[in-house]
């Protein structure tokens, strides 16, 4: 039980996009925390923030990058430019959305790191477009 509350202790102390990452029932979280680290690690400039209630990548001057949500049982990895995205397309949804496209996963074990860090690299290259063609 002292363990629980340790937890809970640090993750009150947490940023709120870090919370949001760790309180998802597996296997999300664990999608989430990989996303995480190929973010992080492919592009480190973007800063990880927490609006409209979910994680959000911004660059350093605070254009939207990519945010995390998990929704309906998977978790989407949404480019904010996604409209301009055109390698790896056929991965890429658009959902309910008529200019951010996203990446989906339903397992963790369907993350393809190539496909991965093409589609993450190509949005960091596009950081320059607007959101909308």
């Amino acid at each position: 039980m002292k363990g629980l509350f340790i937890f809970i202790a640090i993750l009150a102390c947490m940023n709120p996009a870090s919370q949001y990452i760790l309180k998802q029932a597996e296997p999300f979280r664990s999608i989430l925390l990989e996303l995480q680290v190929f973010i992080e690690t492919t592009v480190p400039s973007v800063v990880l923030q927490y609006k409209w209630g979910l994680p959000f990548y911004t660059h350093i001057d605070k254009k939207g990058f990519c945010y995390l949500n998990c929704t309906k049982g998977y978790i989407d990895l949404v480019f904010w430019n996604g409209a301009h995205i055109t390698k790896n397309e056929k991965y890429l949804t658009l959902g309910n959305r008529k200019h951010m496209k996203s990446l989906r996963y339903f397992k963790l074990e369907v993350i393809d790191p190539i496909i991965l860090i093409n589609v993450i690299n190509e949005s960091y290259q596009l950081r320059d477009k607007k959101y909308y063609k």
